[in-house]
């Protein structure tokens, strides 16, 4: 018997019936218990998360003859209608107050991603210093409360005389400690080598910073643009109180008045909570590529 027809396995009778294998991303066998418990639990978090959003999607679709209270209740609407976004166009500006917090938003996502990236870089690649110090600032600005320091932002946009303007609504939140360790972390994640190798070829720290350390870290730059994007357009308290001018107001504000005015309809309610949703939806759908790939940024690419 040769060697070959000693090491092959024996084959199976046929009609055998084999148990199928299922494994996960190590190639360890899984049970099919353990796979069921973990759509189980996908499932339940699926519905915590995204049954909310699902009910008042529902809820703004259904006509004025629909009873959104009915035991037990009725999810999809017997006659989808779009009357309820009319009513809100019609009883608030919405759409000014849709385009006030894009400028607002769009605002914030350009200085987070300039100025993060730039205070990332300087305090992962270049050597002075007080570095250590100045990351440790940012650390700690991270632990400061907002509701501790909103009168003295308020006082300091008085004073320069940006009160009741989008400017001082974008101010204090143009760059975030939080995002500038982001992108500190992923310019730390890139190898020196590259860099090095720049700098004996001739590149200045801008040349290696615009040509080399940042088109390799767009996952991150796409997490600190969409963090920066649902941090402004979800923002209500500041712009509270530094805008007093109705016709300046953001979304969030002027779908408080609605909700205000309006209580007992909750359709109208539902329907300018998804017109505040829909832009994070569509922006996320733009940048989720991106996003995902942030967790991982700073490998060496061909």
């Amino acid at each position: 018997m040769s060697l070959l027809e000693k090491t092959r396995a024996p084959e199976e009778p046929p009609g055998t019936a084999r148990e199928p294998r299922i494994t996960d991303e190590h190639g360890r066998r899984v049970r099919v218990w353990e796979l069921a418990l973990r759509y189980v639990l996908l499932l339940a978090v699926l519905a915590l998360t995204i049954g909310p959003f699902l009910w008042q999607l529902s809820t703004s679709l259904k006509g004025p003859t629909e009873d959104i209270y009915s035991s037990p209740p009725t999810f999809l609407p017997g006659d989808p209608t779009l009357h309820n976004y009319e009513r809100v166009a019609d009883t608030i500006p919405v759409w000014d107050y849709a385009l006030n917090s894009l400028k607002v938003a769009t605002a914030n996502v350009v200085t987070n991603c300039v100025g993060a990236a730039l205070a990332g870089y300087a305090l992962a690649r270049l050597r002075y210093r007080g570095r250590r110090a100045a990351t440790l600032a940012f650390i700690l600005a991270m632990l400061v409360p907002v509701e501790g320091i909103i009168i003295a932002q308020f006082t300091t946009m008085r004073d320069l005389g940006l009160n009741n303007t989008l400017i001082g609504v974008v101010l204090p939140g143009c760059i975030g400690a939080m995002n500038v360790l982001l992108m500190r972390n992923a310019f730390l994640n890139l190898p020196y080598e590259i860099e090095e190798a720049a700098f004996v070829d001739g590149a200045n720290v801008w040349q290696r910073f615009l040509r080399i350390a940042l088109p390799s870290v767009k996952g991150t730059l796409a997490v600190v643009a969409i963090f920066a994007f649902m941090g402004a357009w979800d923002d209500f308290l500041w712009p509270l109180i530094v805008l007093s001018d109705p016709s300046k107001f953001t979304l969030t504000i002027g779908l408080n008045y609605l909700h205000g005015t309006f209580a007992n309809d909750e359709r109208l309610v539902a329907a300018g909570t998804i017109i505040a949703v829909a832009p994070l939806i569509a922006l996320f759908a733009c940048l989720q590529r991106y996003f995902f790939r942030g967790v991982g940024e700073g490998a060496v690419k061909g």
